[in-house]
């Protein structure tokens, strides 16, 4: 086997043998998607608050500062799935002693980049208030905002480290109850400081950063709790080098592959923007079509995750192959719900979204696009999974890279053919390629995780 960050990490020949079932795919994948779709409510709740105070510039500078805070911290996600993958393979080998070093080792480096965040606060709400150009007014609100929310650093990536952990035990249940803990929190806590105090912008910021400690603080009990019964790990074998650059090599691939979507995101917005400002509006409105399907696709991608690195860890083939074949399953299946929820209604929840009748009447005209990315994606969402799990992450990274290749040949032709309609086959033809290449690897990665011999 190729040496590096794909090998997986040694196990026992035994491990814990299990079978994959829909109802234990749904059992992770249900919780889960429940937990993802309480993250808009934070974002409306926070836009809410504000919007209270009557203040342009306020309401400005939240969205402002959102859009840094997402772009620095989807950054760091690694520390949430590169943890599952390891853990879950630690947890199929029967191995709890590596169930909890993983955890130590991806809890450590969330504490020390989240320190690095929270004294680089006022740099990074410098370089975003340069980067956004909203104005005087926009810039101070976001800057405060900015400053004040990135002091839940060390606390927010922390948390990325645990729910890691609980997901790679495919404990999804625990993993709902601590992201509704966490948004739950967030949102009592910026509602009072925010608007029962008078705080505004500063308020919200605060009352995220409460939230994230409290989340944090009940998570760790947790896990404290369940460490007290287990033998102590020495601090030799939690830096050891060897895992430590295993876990930093893949968590770079992640970080790549995590960088590269979002620029084909921001490519999107752009090549829309280049058409005018009603396309450019038109695109905003659709995307959240996409984004809403991908909280629904992330759970079952997170079942994938959990069940491919579980069947990993106990050298259990069959396992491994059933757990793509029944997550992707379940994804297609949610997705053709989502897709025909979207064309039937769509209209409608355009009116909702927005009241521009430009924008409205334009939007109908892509619809079905935005309706079927959630079909075009489901393998891109499992594979991904897949791959995270089974810590082929070199894999999934150039793979990544190849889809971004082909996505820019077709953003670079289609527009200019087709206008808009071009923009959106385009954003297909990337998640297409993302979740086809992906596929062609598994046959050949397969012989190499599972040897016929073991």
């Amino acid at each position: 086997m190729n040496a590096g960050v794909e090998a997986p990490p040694a196990l026992s020949a035994t491990g814990r043998p299990f079978t994959v079932t829909n109802r234990l795919v749904l059992s992770i994948a249900v919780p889960m998607t429940l937990a993802y779709l309480t993250t808009p409510l934070l974002g409306i709740t926070d836009t809410a608050v504000v919007g209270q105070f009557g203040d342009a510039a306020m309401l400005g500078g939240l969205a402002a500062g959102a859009i840094v805070f997402d772009l620095v911290f989807s950054t760091f996600n690694f520390l949430r799935s590169g943890t599952s993958g390891l853990v879950a393979q630690a947890f199929g080998s029967g191995d709890s002693r590596a169930e909890q070093a993983w955890f130590w080792r991806a809890f450590v480096l969330a504490i020390a980049i989240g320190i690095v965040l929270a004294l680089a606060g006022p740099a990074i709400a410098w370089a975003g208030a340069l980067f956004i150009d909203g104005g005087p007014a926009v810039s101070e609100a976001m800057t405060s905002y900015v400053i004040v929310r990135l002091l839940c650093s060390p606390f927010a990536l922390a948390n990325y480290a645990i729910l890691g952990y609980v997901l790679g035990r495919g404990e999804g249940m625990l993993g709902l109850f601590l992201q509704i803990v966490l948004n739950g929190a967030n949102i009592v806590l910026s509602i009072w400081l925010g608007l029962v105090l008078g705080w505004g912008l500063e308020g919200v910021a605060w009352g995220t950063v409460w939230g994230e400690l409290i989340a944090c603080i009940i998570g760790l009990g947790i896990v404290f709790r369940r460490f007290s019964v287990l033998p102590r790990l020495s601090l030799d074998i939690i830096l050891d080098r060897i895992a430590l650059r295993r876990m930093l090599a893949m968590n770079g691939d992640i970080m790549i592959r995590s960088f590269v979507l979002l620029s084909a995101f921001a490519l999107v917005a752009r090549q829309g923007a280049q058409l005018g400002t009603l396309t450019l509006a038109v695109n905003a409105v659709l995307m959240n079509f996409f984004l809403v399907a991908g909280y629904f696709l992330d759970g079952f991608a997170t079942a994938a995750e959990q069940l491919a690195g579980r069947s990993v860890g106990a050298r259990q083939r069959k396992s491994f192959v059933d757990a793509i074949w029944l997550t992707s399953l379940w994804g297609f299946a949610m997705s053709g719900a989502v897709a025909v929820l979207v064309i039937l209604s769509g209209d409608a929840l355009v009116a909702f979204i927005t009241t521009a009748p430009g924008v409205r009447e334009e939007a109908a005209t892509y619809l079905p696009w935005a309706a079927l990315t959630a079909v075009s994606g489901v393998l891109a969402f499992q594979m991904d999974g897949v791959f995270i799990g089974a810590t082929w992450s070199r894999d999934m990274r150039n793979m990544m890279v190849l889809s971004f290749a082909l996505f820019l040949a077709a953003l670079f032709v289609l527009p200019g053919l087709y206008g808009n309609h071009g923009i959106w086959a385009a954003l297909h033809v990337f998640l297409i390629a993302r979740g086809l290449s992906l596929s062609a690897m598994v046959p050949f990665r397969l012989r190499q995780t599972f040897p016929a011999s073991a």
